[in-house]
């Protein structure tokens, strides 16, 4: 899997109350990353052991680790939203990880795995292959009663993750649940990243995408967070905990092109909740628009 983002440039694009990396040694403040052009070099092996229940071992120079629900741009329930959100950084930043191996056990209803991985996040050089780590390790239970539901805990501990932060090591937990039908697609889910040494920061999450016939989407999300990365020096800010929230609604129409190829149009809203410390430095009800197109293969 390869992406285009290290074309943005690297600032990215701008995503309020968002934070994490740095471009030019610089951190992102109220920035989405661009993420880099090989997301996924992996590859996994499944051994059949028992009716209904195999082990595997999967990894690879680029791939992700057993921790967090699944990434944002591969959930149903943000199908369609066109921004990241502003958790990323508590639940699914390892999506991307240089050096992997995780090894398993899946049955009809349940999967434990754990992994090895590098803890540190990408850096700014976005096109190359940065070389591979076992530093850090995390464990993760997920459980599928039926076809529509699924749900993940895990826990992981990661090596000096951050650039700005050299030396500090997060435990990172999560916890999610998230359902999937033809119509209606909706994940919640909670994170608590605990610098070693440092605050604990907890997050929340709520997402939904309802297409009520095949051509409409309507979709939001809510998001709750603490975050101490919103100043840097010298304000009086720097380093301390505010906690933020976004609120995102969306409408997107699909227009089939073919049989396997879409296109989508559509936008979004969001309004967003800010610390009466903070205002000074943000609107005292800031709002955000975006306009995109969706090109896609399949459904």
């Amino acid at each position: 899997m390869v992406s285009l983002d290290p074309l943005m440039g690297d600032r990215g694009y701008p995503n309020l109350f968002a934070t994490g990396e740095t471009a030019g040694g610089q951190p992102l403040v109220d920035r989405q990353h661009p993420h880099d052009f090989f997301m996924e070099l992996s590859a996994r092996l499944d051994v059949e052991v028992a009716d209904e229940t195999s082990l595997f071992l999967y990894g690879g120079p680029v791939a992700e680790p057993a921790l967090g629900p699944s990434a944002f741009m591969h959930r149903g329930s943000s199908r369609y939203n066109p921004d990241a959100p502003i958790t990323h950084h508590w639940f699914d930043s390892t999506h991307i990880t240089f050096g992997v191996v995780t090894a398993g056990i899946t049955a009809k209803q349940y999967q434990l795995e754990a992994s090895a991985f590098r803890g540190r996040e990408p850096d700014e050089r976005r096109w190359d292959i940065e070389t591979p780590k076992l530093d850090s390790w995390s464990v993760r239970a997920s459980w599928s009663p039926t076809a529509n539901w699924a749900a993940q805990v895990s826990y992981g501990h990661l090596n000096s993750p951050e650039a700005l932060h050299p030396g500090e090591d997060e435990g990172r937990l999560t916890a999610s649940l998230s359902y999937a039908s033809p119509r209606v697609a909706a994940t919640v889910a909670w994170s608590r990243k605990d610098r070693l040494p440092g605050p604990v920061l907890d997050a929340w999450l709520a997402e939904a995408n309802y297409t009520p016939t095949n051509r409409h989407n309507l979709f939001g999300r809510v998001e709750v967070v603490k975050n101490d990365e919103l100043f840097d020096d010298p304000s009086p800010l720097h380093s301390l905990p505010l906690r933020v929230a976004k609120f995102t609604g969306g409408y997107a129409y699909r227009l089939p092109l073919s049989d396997t190829i879409n296109l989508a149009l559509g936008g979004s809203a969001s309004l967003y909740a800010v610390p009466d410390r903070a205002k000074f430095a943000y609107e005292s009800s800031p709002k955000s628009f975006t306009l995109f197109a969706k090109l896609s293969l399949g459904d």
